[in-house]
């Protein structure tokens, strides 16, 4: 099931030489784990809903596993201090939905569990 690596950053007003390096360097730590960008930064978007603030970072991963592998390793360690010396943010690792998956059958299950949390009938 495919992986991804998130990350919602607040990017700085300047931008330093660390910063260009880490961006340089990142796709041959992602390279190994079979990690590839699906967003950088998004400069371009419109939010619907709510405030977003930052910028986003999606990178896919065939697993889970794999996504661990990158984010754990020495070559990507080493790098992470570039980034967070001067682009402060979040970053999560989170599974995707596996093929097929149907948001009503999970709704079903969530009701059903919540009836029978709440003592009620489902």
């Amino acid at each position: 099931m495919t992986a991804y690596a998130l990350a919602n950053l607040n990017p700085p007003t300047v931008l330093d030489e660390e910063v260009f390096t880490y961006m340089e360097r990142i796709q041959a730590t992602l390279d190994p784990f079979g990690g590839r960008f699906l967003v950088h930064g998004a400069p371009e978007r419109e939010v619907r809903e709510g405030e977003w603030l930052g910028a986003l970072v999606m990178i896919g991963f065939p697993s889970m596993d794999q996504a661990r592998g990158w984010y754990d390793s020495a070559a990507y360690q080493e790098l992470i201090p570039l980034r967070t010396r001067h682009i402060p943010g979040a970053v999560l690792l989170i599974d995707g939905v596996a093929p097929g998956y149907d948001p009503a059958a999970t709704a079903a299950m969530l009701r059903a569990a919540s009836g029978a949390a709440s003592g009620g009938t489902a």
